[in-house]
């Protein structure tokens, strides 16, 4: 029997996409929002359906691969957690990062890429090296790089470093289980090559929600207890994430929708593959929803607006909200205007099921 996540008659509709006054498509899916005890606030769907958490799931395998390497620090933690485009700045940290283990590009085992970043692949191009491709350009280079500084701290094998047995592996594994406070429903290869779980929403929202609040300096230590099994890793966690919003563009790139809303409105956000993303504030509020076709055009505008609808980011103004969503959230464009510039001829709108919300 093929395991499978939720299915389209438990899926809310989150987004539709409106064309020149038609509604074109829909999104659905599921959503939750939680608050820093980890209650539902918000619930739209099947949020306690599993779902590959993809690159979402990020931060639980960087604290797990900085528990072991302390040396991933600064710039190297942001990479850690990063789904980057590839800047000049990425590649040269991920280079460093393997450097300081005294490995190569050739120990990285995630796919061959072309710097996604248009200026930096121009550069290469010029510089006479051809169409460039390189195992340092792929997205998820970062954490690669940080799983083999941790094998090397270890003194483990670094050629089998993905193995699910790998110690590294099984450390993150550990992380994932205390933080999202359940025991993964499925184990799968992600499309850099490393394991990743499939976790109900409410347990990716719990998880990367404990992450921020526990990393963030100015925010409120609440509830969290000594003996919770998360507790040992509040050193990483300050580590990453005072590194993630000292040098947001390392996530994402320069203007890039994760690393816009981390800098702009200083939210943690950390967007993954097949539709799924997670925000959380610094206070620990956090929301997590998949969109079950897949995209991710709707999954900035649909989190936001969740997490302002629960109350949770009350010190943002409407129009600076307002100013980052449409950056994050592509236009439906159509032909071109009376000036010769691409003509937009609809948006992106959140649901009926989520605009009902008061």
């Amino acid at each position: 029997m093929t395991r499978s996540t939720f299915v389209s008659a438990d899926a809310a509709e989150l987004a539709f996409v409106e064309r020149s006054g038609f509604v074109e498509s829909r999104h659905i899916g599921s959503a939750v929002v939680l608050d820093p005890d980890g209650s539902p606030l918000i619930s739209l769907g099947a949020p306690d359906a599993p779902v590959f958490t993809r690159s979402s799931l990020k931060p639980l395998q960087a604290i797990a691969a900085m528990s072991l390497a302390e040396q991933v620090t600064g710039t190297w933690a942001a990479l850690a957690t990063a789904s980057h485009k590839c800047e000049a700045g990425h590649a040269e940290a991920v280079a460093g990062m393997l450097e300081s283990a005294g490995l190569s590009v050739d120990d990285l085992r995630c796919p061959s890429a072309h710097p996604a970043d248009g200026a930096f692949r121009r550069s290469l191009q010029e510089a006479g090296t051809g169409d460039p491709t390189s195992r340092l350009y792929f997205n998820c280079s970062g954490k690669h790089a940080a799983f083999l500084m941790a094998a090397t701290a270890l003194g483990a094998e670094t050629a089998t470093y993905l193995e699910p047995a790998h110690p590294v592996q099984a450390r993150i594994a550990e992380v994932v289980e205390a933080f999202a406070g359940e025991t993964p429903a499925a184990l799968g290869t992600d499309g850099c090559g490393a394991p990743v779980f499939a976790l109900s929403l409410t347990g990716l929202a719990r998880g990367i929600g404990r992450v921020v609040r526990l990393g963030c300096t100015d925010a409120d230590p609440g509830t969290t207890s000594a003996t919770e099994p998360f507790a040992s890793f509040t050193p990483a966690a300050r580590t990453l994430m005072g590194a993630v919003f000292a040098e947001p563009w390392a996530i994402e790139g320069h203007g890039r929708p994760n690393s816009m809303v981390i800098d702009r409105l200083g939210i943690f956000a950390k967007g993954g593959a097949e539709g799924v993303i997670v925000m959380a504030t610094k206070s620990g509020y956090s929301v997590a929803l998949k969109c079950l076709d897949g995209s991710s055009r709707a999954t900035g505008l649909v989190a936001l607006t969740l997490l302002r609808k629960a109350g949770a980011i009350p010190d943002i103004s409407d129009e600076l909200l307002g100013e980052v969503i449409a950056e994050i959230t592509e236009p439906v464009t159509g032909g071109i205007d009376s000036e010769g510039r691409t003509a937009v001829v609809g948006q992106v709108n959140v649901g009926e099921d989520i605009a009902r919300i008061r």
